[in-house]
């Protein structure tokens, strides 16, 4: 079916058919087929949000204490480990692609930003916590 056009490869194990419209997101999409357990975390949940200009270079994501390390040779993760209350509060679902996607909620994101800001980088979180009090709000939840 690849060779004949039906499908189109989007990943490692990841097929689809070759004649849908393009994905707006292919990266998430894949993270979440692969690793259901993961929420999109810090900046690509701001990123999601739509709440900062930086452009994550690989995906943030969250997993619980204990879970396995993913084995994932694309797209570029960065991991997180949160545990307990810190890895399952404010978890939203999307829909990204047609496929649900976990994203911590926006308020939940910035105070992850400034618990990471030494990590992610504190301009980042300055940047996203003024956008978000000059009223710029994310998208509608799917």
């Amino acid at each position: 079916m690849l060779d004949m056009g039906l499908i189109a490869r989007i990943g490692r194990g990841v097929y689809r058919f070759a004649d849908l419209p393009a994905m707006g997101n292919p990266d998430l999409a894949i993270v979440a087929m692969k690793i259901p357990k993961a929420v999109i975390c810090l900046i690509s949940a701001l990123s999601y949000h739509e709440i900062t200009t930086e452009i994550p270079h690989e995906i943030y994501l969250a997993l619980p204490r204990g879970a396995e390390p993913p084995r994932l040779d694309f797209p570029p993760l960065r991991i997180f480990w949160f545990g307990g209350p810190a890895f399952e509060e404010g978890i939203e679902k999307h829909v990204v692609d047609d496929i649900p996607v976990q994203v911590y909620s926006l308020e939940k994101t910035l105070a992850d930003c400034f618990k990471y800001r030494n990590k992610i980088g504190l301009d980042v979180v300055l940047e996203a916590l003024k956008s978000y009090r000059q009223g710029k709000r994310p998208r509608s939840m799917s």
